[in-house]
């Protein structure tokens, strides 16, 4: 596994952009709450620390992974001038094929609001074998992968901003 025994949420390697002019929305999935949460406080809690002015987060919960790709749409076309959103939440793998259906419509539907919106969707989205493998990309020994989609939506608002 390519993570194996990594905490990906080491960015000592990278400058994160300061995201103090940005707007960010994080949608997040009430359905395996307490591992979205961890990965929803990570990504506010990142945008913080990098400068995006808490006013200038909104937070919204939706029922599941499914309901992510509306919400991101619904953000991003919003009259509150969201620059980006990020999307968050948990998919695990069980007994029948709704893992394959519900990955594959979340997927294309946040990268689908984010070119119909010409905007950052972030896909902050686990898709795991078992709730272990979560739990250790929620805070565990894999880091935060909603720090990660933070600083994933800063550095696609500076490419943005950079090439506007």
């Amino acid at each position: 596994m390519a993570t194996s025994l990594k905490n990906l949420s080491d960015f000592s390697h990278t400058q994160i952009p300061n995201g103090e002019r940005y707007k960010i929305a994080i949608v997040w999935a009430e359905w395996n709450i307490n591992i979205t949460k961890a990965l929803a406080d990570g990504a506010f809690k990142t945008l913080i620390e990098n400068g995006v002015k808490e006013e200038n987060i909104l937070m919204h919960r939706v029922p599941g992974s499914y309901e992510l790709p509306s919400a991101a749409q619904f953000c991003l076309n919003s009259p509150f001038e969201i620059d980006a959103v990020i999307c968050i939440g948990v998919v695990i793998r069980g007994d029948t094929a709704h893992f394959d259906y519900i990955c594959q419509a979340v997927t294309q539907g946040i990268k689908d609001a984010a070119l119909m919106s010409q905007k950052p969707a972030i896909f902050g989205v686990l898709t795991v074998d078992n709730e272990q493998q979560a739990i250790d990309r929620a805070g565990g020994i894999h880091g935060n992968k909603g720090d990660e989609a933070a600083v994933s939506a800063l550095k696609m608002l500076e490419l943005q901003h950079k090439l506007q």
